[in-house]
């Protein structure tokens, strides 16, 4: 019973972690529409990274930490040990990459404003920065739905 709810625990953050972050090229391109919203938009994506996004990454590690433990898996296991280190990858991408680069944005399109080739070259450093933290973690989940034997 223990296991089940943590992989139930475990599923629901990963729905909402990764559902949370998919939605900001939704916001972002909406927002590119309308340039008064664009503010709002990357204040709202903020807020769905501080308050739902990161706390459910940090509740994946602790829940899958707990499955691992409860069904005696090594933490060797090159499937799990590869998403450790992706997770581990993603976390530091996102600490020192993908926040101060939202904060910039934020920042630059309050002045000199989203016109600014200042706050274009910002959103584009960002775009990559969540493309690519999109990509590794859906290597994560793929890793961790297959297990694939790799070495």
């Amino acid at each position: 019973m223990e296991y089940l709810a943590a992989k139930w625990l475990h599923i629901l953050a990963a729905i909402v972690a990764v559902g949370s972050n998919l939605t900001y090229g939704a916001w972002l391109s909406l927002a590119s529409r309308d340039q008064k919203s664009l503010l709002f938009a990357l204040r709202g994506i903020s807020f769905l990274d501080n308050r739902f996004a990161n706390p459910s990454y940090g509740v994946l590690l602790l829940t899958g930490l707990l499955m691992v433990y409860l069904v005696g898996l090594p933490l060797t296991t090159p499937w799990l040990l590869l998403s450790l280190i992706l997770y581990v990858l993603t976390a530091l991408i996102g600490i020192f990459a993908y926040a101060p680069a939202l904060r910039r944005q934020i920042r630059l399109a309050e002045t000199p404003g989203p016109a600014s080739p200042e706050y274009h070259a910002a959103a584009t450093q960002g775009l990559r920065i969540g493309i690519l933290t999109v990509v590794i973690v859906v290597a994560i989940t793929f890793l961790m739905v297959v297990k694939p034997s790799l070495w």
